[in-house]
């Protein structure tokens, strides 16, 4: 858990409060789940949640989120639990946000979309990393300005810079215009040595790896190619593409040669400015010819996890590849079962049955069919090869 440090003080991780609104006509609530997953982002954020707030709307109210009884709830709650921070399931508009805080006095509000630019930021390792995350950042702050950014006029100066009447704000937004076509340009640059790089490895098979957030990617990277990529049990610990050399030796000693990359995690909800400004990092995807889609099989909501990936590949484009359906982390659902006194046979059989792709349950940790993984590779490659759409060897 990444905590908040304040400078002479002793380390101290922020108390928050998490509220969602649930849909009251739907069959079913998922306002536990989403809240979930919502306390797992706080926590990787460094704050810890001690307390909740649901709402059964049609939809959140267009002016606080919250119907009146349940801000003034929230407000109560905020003094009870002495807590500064709440933390909205859904994306707020500036407007939400200023009545928000009008009526909960001197607590800081934050959406989702915000928590996420949080990690991001905080997770962000390379120099591309950065430059994408800042500039989702800048996107996504832009029309929530208020007087937050006055300290940027500060940056900027000379003759001309400013009209005659300019308002304060008129001149935060020109500002942060600018530092978005300035991180725009930087990371255009970056952009383009990296498609030089990609096309030097045209001539191998690629495989991408993509899946919702802790599926367990980077581990299984690890696992087949022995690669050093960071793997941590938390979200988003890897935001850049990595490119890792790989081969598979056939039954007759026969050597197969492949290209593995690993891709930042997805989440329900991904805020449209990431998506937008990771879509180089995602290019891997879309140039693979092969999608390995990684799910944490342990997870209760794994299902929509698929859904989720799903969706968001087609949003940038990336539609009909070949892909191995990759259920990882099967010992822990394997130990789970077993507690549970039920049996993984038919749960297996139906998955690999009822599929449109090749189905593999695997433990990266564990190392568990790592094999049987590499032979599904190896098929599907070899059906490429036929198509005379690349060499493998």
């Amino acid at each position: 858990m990444r905590e908040k440090i304040a400078f002479g003080k002793k380390r101290e991780i922020e108390r928050c409060i998490l509220v969602c609104v649930g849909n009251k006509n739907s069959a079913l609530d998922k306002s536990s789940e989403y809240l979930d997953e919502l306390e797992l982002l706080a926590e990787t954020a460094g704050a810890v949640a001690v307390a909740r707030i649901v709402q059964k709307l049609i939809h959140p109210d267009p002016k606080t989120y919250l119907g009146k009884g349940k801000m003034d709830e929230l407000s109560l709650m905020t003094k009870q639990e002495k807590v500064k921070l709440v933390i909205f399931d859904d994306e707020l508009t500036p407007s939400q946000v200023r009545n928000i805080e009008g009526r909960l006095k001197e607590v800081k509000v934050l959406d989702r979309s915000g928590l996420i630019l949080d990690i991001f930021a905080a997770n962000a390792q390379t120099a591309q990393a950065k430059l994408q995350v800042e500039l989702a950042q800048m996107r996504y702050l832009m029309p929530r300005l208020t007087r937050m950014w006055t300290h940027l006029s500060k940056q900027t100066g000379g003759i001309g810079t400013r009209g005659p009447g300019e308002k304060e704000i008129e001149t935060d937004r020109r500002i942060v215009r600018n530092t978005i076509d300035d991180l725009q340009k930087k990371l255009d640059r970056i952009e383009r040595q990296g498609n030089i790089q990609r096309k030097r490895r045209h001539e191998k098979i690629n495989i991408s790896l993509v899946g919702y957030t802790n599926a367990g990617k980077s581990s299984l990277l690890n696992a087949l190619t022995k690669a050093n990529v960071l793997a941590e049990n938390k979200l988003f610990a890897t935001l850049d593409a990595t490119v890792r050399q790989w081969q598979i030796v056939d039954e007759e000693g026969k050597y197969y040669h492949f290209l593995l990359s690993d891709t930042v995690g997805f989440i329900r909800k991904l805020p449209h400015t990431l998506i937008e400004c990771f879509k180089s990092t995602l290019a891997v995807a879309d140039e693979a010819n092969i999608l390995l889609h990684v799910v944490d099989v342990s997870n209760p909501y794994f299902e929509d996890h698929i859904a989720v990936v799903k969706d968001t590949l087609a949003e940038i484009g990336v539609v009909d590849k070949p892909t191995i359906l990759v259920l990882n982390k099967i010992d822990v659902l394997e130990e789970q079962e077993r507690e549970e006194g039920e049996e993984l046979i038919d749960f297996k059989n139906n998955w690999i049955a009822n599929q449109e792709w090749p189905v593999v349950f695997v433990s990266a940790y564990k190392k568990t069919n790592l094999e049987t993984l590499r032979d599904l590779i190896l098929q599907e490659s070899l059906k490429i090869v036929k198509r005379g759409i690349k060499k493998v060897q």
